[in-house]
């Protein structure tokens, strides 16, 4: 089969992170983690493994983190034990091609999409670990453990092979482009109510990319009557926000003065221009996740309010944390998906997207804005990055499998 591996060996890493500033198809070329390859079917490696065929897979920003290598091998993440090489691309739907004599929920032609990996189930680890048991199995207390244990494949491959246990049927009647869209749409979904939102509270959302865009439409499905407001970078991006949930868009607006005069904060201004405000949104969805973005959500939140951090770089922050316990600001993080309660219901964030969907309250399609065959894998990953969104708008790129 085809894929696009990562083989972060220290040589590769060392030499691409050398050669990049002076040119920048150093992320591409010869000793790149990077890696273009044709590898052999490899067997089922058990009797509940199934066997997926790729259809369409998206790009996710986790992984282009790791194909340009932005990160710090000083972060927490980094401290776990590594997989060389690795397999990209966890956006991805898929059709059954064989399944282990133990499998019973699955079939041959099945539409699945991924569902993590590395869990409690998949390694068959008894009794589960708490976050397993709780529906969480994304942060698996063994999953470092077996971190070198990585599954053949992954949705940046022709195929791919996992555990029956991380496999989502796709519900009849889903578009493939829907399903692709599943796995950042939970991301939206499990923002959405780590915020908790309440009846009629104002918030922000800060980014309009694609989690950013999920986060929008999860939060006005949980709560019609919420007052969402959303920071973006140009008119297009405003304008995908607001058809998809967002009440205004706040494209030029300094956040500090849309805190005063949609929330009713007052702005102070300090030494050398440092802003801070007493009132403000009742909570925040930071779905950059940089140093900038999360101090001014700290800011910009009303004392007792709480900040969802969506968005992550794979670096250390230095910012400012006394709003924490100044203002009494509630951090809360959030990793991709899991298992969370509304309404007195406890879903899966797969199955909840999956019921927004089919009654209407989330839209996924229109949302993939280009396609590429995986050999052409060039071509798409630069496109995914273009800092020019006002020319290039690429809000999700997909490799497409034919």
């Amino acid at each position: 089969m085809k894929a696009l591996i990562l083989d972060l060996k220290p040589s590769r890493f060392i030499a691409t992170k050398a050669l990049a500033p002076l040119w920048p198809g150093a992320y591409f070329g010869p000793m790149a983690p990077l890696r273009f390859v044709e590898r052999e079917r490899s067997p089922l490696p058990g009797p509940r493994w199934v066997r997926v065929r790729s259809r369409l897979a998206g790009i996710c920003g986790s992984d282009l983190h790791m194909v340009f290598l932005e990160g710090s091998l000083s972060v927490s993440p980094a401290a776990f034990p590594g997989r060389a090489p690795g397999f990209l691309g966890h956006e991805v739907v898929g059709e059954v091609l064989e399944t282990g004599l133990a499998v019973r929920d699955l079939k041959p032609g099945d539409r699945v999409v991924m569902d993590g990996s590395n869990d409690c189930f998949s390694m068959g680890i008894q009794p589960p670990c708490p976050a397993c048991a709780a529906g969480n199995r994304i942060v698996c207390h063994n999953a470092a453990e077996h971190a070198g244990e990585q599954p053949a494949g992954g949705g940046w491959a022709e195929e791919f092979v996992r555990h029956e246990s991380n496999l989502f049927r796709v519900p009849p009647g889903m578009s493939d482009e829907e399903a692709a869209l599943l796995e950042p749409a939970s991301n939206g979904v499990r923002a959405a109510l780590r915020a908790a939102p309440e009846a009629g509270e104002k918030c922000l959302v800060i980014g309009a990319g694609t989690v950013g865009l999920m986060t929008i439409q999860a939060l006005r499905a949980a709560r019609r009557d919420l007052d969402i407001s959303v920071s973006v970078l140009f008119d297009r991006q405003g304008e995908e926000a607001m058809a998809r949930g967002a009440d205004r868009a706040l494209a030029a607006e300094s956040l500090f003065a849309a805190a005063s005069r949609l929330a009713g904060a007052r702005v102070y201004t300090g030494f050398r221009g440092n802003r801070t405000t007493t009132g403000g949104f009742d909570f925040v969805c930071d779905c950059v996740g940089s140093s900038k973005t999360l101090e001014t959500a700290l800011r910009c939140v009303r004392a007792g309010g709480r900040v969802v951090l969506v968005g992550a770089g794979l670096y250390p922050m230095s910012i400012d944390l006394t709003p924490v316990w100044y203002q009494e600001v509630d951090i809360r993080g959030m990793r991709s998906h899991g298992t969370e309660e509304w309404e007195g219901e406890r879903l899966s964030s797969y199955e909840r997207v999956a019921r927004w969907v089919r009654d209407g309250r989330m839209i996924l399609r229109g949302m993939i804005t280009h396609r590429f065959a995986l050999a052409d894998y060039r071509r798409a990953l630069t496109l995914a990055v273009a800092r020019d969104k006002r020319r290039h708008w690429s809000l999700k790129v997909a490799f497409e499998f034919r």
